[in-house]
């Protein structure tokens, strides 16, 4: 799936992705910084995040660098600059957001950890 457009809106701290097909998804800073395809945050083929961040919520995206036809670098103000999010993921994160949300908020509960 190919996006038609990618949005920072920094005051809100949310990247709009269109795609081709007509969807339309908000992805939090956050949201996004915590599901990074990075190694070091998945850790090496894992699914979803292998490490609970925490104190991401004031997280925003200082720049997006395309990468051939396939994927963006997002650059995070937290210095975060390692993962390459393909278009696909972002299609992914965004039709599973609720889901991975519950999941990741469930596994920091389960834990004892504030997202904050």
């Amino acid at each position: 799936m190919t996006p038609t457009e990618i949005k920072l809106h920094r005051r809100s701290r949310v990247l709009e992705v269109r795609f081709e097909d007509g969807s339309v998804f908000e992805l939090p800073c956050e949201y996004l910084r915590v599901y990074s395809p990075s190694a070091e945050v998945r850790g090496h083929g894992a699914k979803g995040p292998r490490f609970m961040l925490t104190n991401k919520q004031g997280v925003n995206i200082e720049r997006i660098e395309p990468v051939g036809n396939y994927a963006v670098k997002l650059v995070f103000d937290d210095g975060h600059a390692s993962g390459l999010y393909s278009f696909d993921y972002l299609y992914e994160l965004g039709t599973h957001q609720e889901e991975n949300w519950r999941r990741y908020r469930d596994a920091l509960a389960a834990v004892g950890k504030p997202r904050q």
